[in-house]
Formats: structure tokens, C-alpha cells, sequence
């Protein structure tokens, strides 16, 4: 489990749509930062320190898991992508805009690219008083003053005017869903990918208990044979984990994330039984599905049957390593039957078979902002 801590954030912008440019950098502070708690009134004000356009200031608060030189970046980046590059200057310029690091926790940073508390915050009347608005009662870690008392104490006499201007707080992941469940084929990284999940928004992880399962090793022996005795198993399994994990947290309105759903087993067995034996399958199934607490967002990761074999290969699950291209491409079948013929699920499909969302932090973010933006 990461660590959260809480930044505040002032931003500005004095040149272009600055409304627009506001929301675009809240946008991606949300999408590379962290999950946005508050966001002030917008401000206008004269430019501070040298002459040019009024500005338009907000403040934000984040929290994050990233430490402090990786958040310093990660706000240099966004800067860049809205058409600022810092310069090594003596001298203020104008700006699309304009992030700074206020307050990290009660941490006191000084190193070279960044200090916190910002140096001249209390100086700045267009810094304190978004931030107040937002933090009163936070303590400035050096003078041991609440943000409010900063603000009266502030000599700053430049005008500064509350307008009617929105910004637009980003819903974060885990305040949008409280059940997420995300299946895929065997290799697919639905696992890897609830872990990475579960690990970014401190969620409860519920992962599928497979390896516990006795009956697993021999039906890839004798497939035959041990079918019904393994999908039974699986079946009793899932609904007892589903019944105990996620009925009791979301009495609480945690984030919970699974590798999977129980409908799961109607997929797999499916394909492993025999007609008869999976027409009294199905009747046991029915009954169970009925108590079973439904996910707010069902992802389903498609991965190429090829992409599957390999991954099945690299991670060597001895009894996997016979699995053939054809029952893969049964399994994939039997999912998109499925998705097609379940609509009371609210279904996200996510090709991850060009993505190494582990290795490429891009492609993660991707797949966040598809599952934000769904």
C-alpha cells in the first residue's frame, strides 16, 4: 500500500483561454498527479511582479502517492504539454501556465529544483487567499500559522477579485466506482493490472484463489475427467470469497477490484463440460448469481492469442505450459458471447494486446483515463 500525502498546488495562466488552460492543467494534474480533493474559486488578478495581462489563479488540493522530485516533474511536464517551457530567468514572463508546489504535507523540502513551503506564498495575496479558501485551518510549517492567519498577516496590496468562473473538479477512479472486476483470458494481465489498481487508490484487492485449487493441475491432465469436479470447485470458491469480500466492504463504500466475476465460470465451463453436465451446472449457477453484489464496471482486457501464450509461457505455471491456441480462442468466444448477451453489466473492453502497461507508464495511464472516462 503507498503512502498518500496531501500537496496544494497554486496554478495560473495569463495568456490564451485561461479558463481552458486551467481546467486542461487540473485535468492532467489528475490524470499524472493524483486525485484532486478541492479546487478553489477562480481569481483574477494583476500580474505580480512585472507588467503584463491579468491572471487568472486557482489553487488545488492532491493527494498523491509520488514523492516530491517525481511530483516536481511530473507538474514540469504538464506545463510543457500546455505550451510552457521554464526558463532560467531574473525576471517574471507571462505564461500559459503556471504550477508551484505551496505546501507538501508538513514536509520542509529545500533542493535544488524545488522548495516547500513555497518561499514567497505568504507574500503573494493571489496565492493565499484561493488557498484559504480551500485550507484555512492547514498550519504553514515554518511560522506555525494557519493559512487564514497568513492571509491577514500578508502585506500584499494588490487587488484581487472573486469571479463566477468554474473549474470543474475530475472525479477521481475511486470515487466513481466502489466495485470494479476486471476478467480477460488466461494471460491477459487482469491480475497484474487489479494489483496495480488496488495498489494506485489503496483499494481493497480481492484476487481469484486458483492456485489453491487441487482439482486445476489434473484437469489439464485429463481434461475429461476433471471438468466437472474442477468447475465446481471454482464455482463454490468464487462465491464464497465474492459473498464475504465484496458484500462486506461495500457496506462501507471502499474501492474494491477483483481479477475476476463469478460469471467467470459460466465462461469457462462452458467450454469444459459436457452438455448434461453443464445444463445442471447452469441451474446451481442461476441460484448463486441471484446473491451475488454486482460490479459498478465489468473491464474485460482482450489480448491476442499469441500475446496470451507468450505471457503464459514467461510466467511458468507448469501446468499451463499445454495450453493450445484453440482453447484460448474458445475462451475468447465465450467472453464476447457474454458481453454481448449480458446488459445489466456496465462493460468496458480494453485491447491491451499493443500495451505493456507494467514496464510503460503511458499505456497505464492510459488504461486509467479509459476507466475514468467511461
Amino acid at each position: 500500500m503507498k503512502i498518500i500525502r496531501t500537496t496544494y498546488l497554486s496554478l495560473g495562466s495569463n495568456q490564451g483561454d485561461l479558463l481552458k488552460n486551467l481546467q486542461q492543467a487540473v485535468n492532467l494534474i489528475a490524470d499524472k498527479i493524483g486525485k484532486i480533493n478541492a479546487v478553489s474559486s477562480v481569481y483574477k488578478t494583476k500580474s505580480w511582479g512585472f507588467k503584463s495581462d491579468d491572471f487568472l489563479n486557482i489553487c488545488v488540493s492532491v493527494a498523491t502517492n509520488l514523492p516530491p522530485e517525481t511530483l516536481w516533474k511530473r507538474i514540469v511536464s504538464i506545463e510543457k504539454i500546455l505550451g510552457r517551457t521554464r526558463k532560467k530567468s531574473a525576471t517574471y514572463q507571462a505564461r500559459t501556465i503556471d504550477i508551484d508546489v505551496l505546501l507538501f504535507d508538513d514536509e520542509i523540502i529545500f533542493s535544488k529544483q524545488l522548495k516547500v513551503p513555497h518561499p514567497k506564498m505568504l507574500e503573494r495575496k493571489f496565492v493565499l487567499e484561493p488557498l484559504a479558501e480551500i485550507a484555512p485551518y492547514v498550519k504553514h510549517p515554518i511560522t506555525k500559522q494557519n493559512i487564514v492567519s497568513c492571509l491577514a498577516s500578508c502585506e500584499d496590496k494588490t487587488a484581487i477579485e472573486k469571479t463566477n468562473l468554474k473549474i470543474v473538479k475530475p472525479i477521481s477512479l475511486d470515487e466513481k466506482y466502489n466495485y470494479i472486476a476486471i476478467e480477460g483470458n488466461i494471460g491477459a494481465g487482469k491480475t497484474t493490472l487489479a494489483n496495480m489498481i488496488a495498489d494506485e487508490f489503496n483499494a481493497r484487492l480481492v484476487l481469484e484463489r486458483f492456485a489453491d485449487n487441487p482439482f486445476l493441475p489434473k484437469f489439464y491432465e485429463d481434461k475429461e475427467r476433471y471438468a466437472l469436479p474442477l468447475e465446481m470447485s471454482f464455482l463454490a470458491d468464487r462465491y464464497q470469497q465474492l459473498s464475504d469480500d465484496i458484500a462486506q466492504y461495500d457496506l462501507f463504500k471502499n474501492l474494491v477490484v477483483s481479477d475476476y466475476y463469478i460469471f467467470k465460470s459460466l465462461i469457462f465451463s462452458q467450454v469444459t463440460l459436457q452438455e448434461d453436465e453443464y445444463a445442471l451446472y447452469r441451474r446451481i449457477f442461476d441460484v448463486m448469481y441471484k446473491e451475488i453484489t454486482k460490479p459498478d464496471l465489468y473491464i474485460y482486457l482482450h489480448q491476442n492469442t499469441d500475446r496470451l501464450l507468450e505471457n503464459i509461457k514467461k510466467r511458468g505455471r507448469e501446468y499451463e505450459q499445454n495450453i493450445q491456441a484453440g482453447y484460448l480462442d474458445k475462451i475468447h468466444k465465450g467472453y464476447f458471447n457474454f458481453i454481448k448477451s449480458e446488459k445489466n453489466l456496465n462493460t468496458l473492453i480494453i485491447d491491451v494486446s499493443e500495451m505493456d502497461f507494467v514496464k510503460n507508464p503511458a499505456d497505464y495511464e492510459n488504461i486509467l483515463k479509459k476507466i475514468k472516462n467511461h
